[in-house]
């Protein structure tokens, strides 16, 4: 009986709370290989992403929402296992990137979304990759890593982004739809464009593209049409991606006497499996990525496999 109060309990609150209305958000993403396998350790081996959105009173004629974030990120680079002392087997660079960023998500009533953002960092031992790796194996009991002095070095990051995301189908029980999603970027770190799918199956009915999780677009105010809703969805995400230009694995064009460098792949495909669903002001997520080989001549060449974990909690 306790436990069934309890259970009561909480979904009582998580309903009243989904009538009410938050107009800021913290975020924690992270990404990590191992969140699939204790064993794995390579590539694109750890990202952290913090973030504090807020919807802006501002309204314009066109636009359902507009939302302000500000973000600060670190993303860390290693060959195929971090262990690695001989140069001459480093299939890719170690690298380590360090960022903030200020975003713009402009939501419309067309069920359309145009995100542009801006991010100044730094790339290369300034990012500090090398002690955040130390600490993240102290606390696993892993080996203590090898041949971070053979890194990318060091270099000013500046890069722009643009994204745009527009529903192309949803059926009328509201339990699946599909959007379209398309990302630019462009500068001194990465220089790429994407395009794919953004898949829902819904456990419980869909909250369209302007009021949901799925695209941090859940927040509202005394000005919008919209409350919190309660949210619970899979979701499979496809893209195809063509890259120019990858600092974490060519080096910088601004500072060219790193140690270890590759040639870029091109045509990147990457496919994301996951599960988001909400419980009171908080949201969660768990995903399952895979990415086809991002260079060439590394020891693993059958793509690459990570984690990400979210949570986000909601303000007034």
């Amino acid at each position: 009986m306790k436990y069934f109060t309890l259970i009561l309990v909480f979904f009582v609150s998580s309903y009243s709370i989904s009538q009410e209305k938050f107009s800021k958000e913290i975020s924690l993403v992270t990404d990590n290989d191992l969140y699939i396998s204790t064993v794995r350790d390579r590539y694109y081996t750890s990202g952290i992403f913090l973030s504090f959105r807020y919807l802006s009173k501002k309204q314009n004629s066109s636009l359902e929402k507009l939302i302000y974030e500000w973000k600060l990120n670190h993303e860390m680079y290693t060959p195929y296992k971090s262990t690695v002392d001989n140069i001459t087997k480093h299939d890719r660079p170690f690298a380590g990137y360090l960022y903030g960023s200020f975003g713009i998500k402009r939501v419309y009533k067309k069920n359309q979304i145009l995100n542009t953002s801006i991010q100044l960092g730094v790339i290369g031992p300034n990012a500090y990759a090398k002690e955040l790796q130390e600490l993240i194996h102290n606390v696993y009991g892993f080996k203590e890593s090898i041949g971070w002095e053979y890194q990318i070095h060091n270099a000013l990051a500046l890069n722009f982004n643009a994204a745009y995301f527009k529903t192309i189908l949803d059926t009328e029980n509201k339990k699946f739809d599909i959007t379209w999603v398309n990302d630019v970027n462009f500068g001194t770190v990465y220089t790429n464009i994407s395009t794919g799918f953004y898949s829902r199956i819904g456990l419980k009915s869909l909250q369209n593209l302007k009021n949901s999780i799925a695209f941090d677009t859940n927040l509202n105010n005394e000005k919008t049409n919209y409350f919190r809703e309660i949210e619970s969805f899979f979701y499979i995400k496809p893209t195809l991606r063509y890259a120019v230009y990858d600092a974490t694995l060519q080096g910088s064009f601004l500072n060219k006497n790193s140690p270890v460098t590759k040639e870029i792949t091109p045509i990147v495909f990457d496919v994301e499996l996951g599960l988001r669903f909400t419980a009171n002001r908080l949201n969660f997520g768990y995903a399952f990525h895979y990415n086809t080989n991002k260079s060439k001549g590394l020891r693993y060449d059958y793509g690459n496999k990570y984690g990400r974990l979210i949570i986000n909690y909601l303000l007034r």
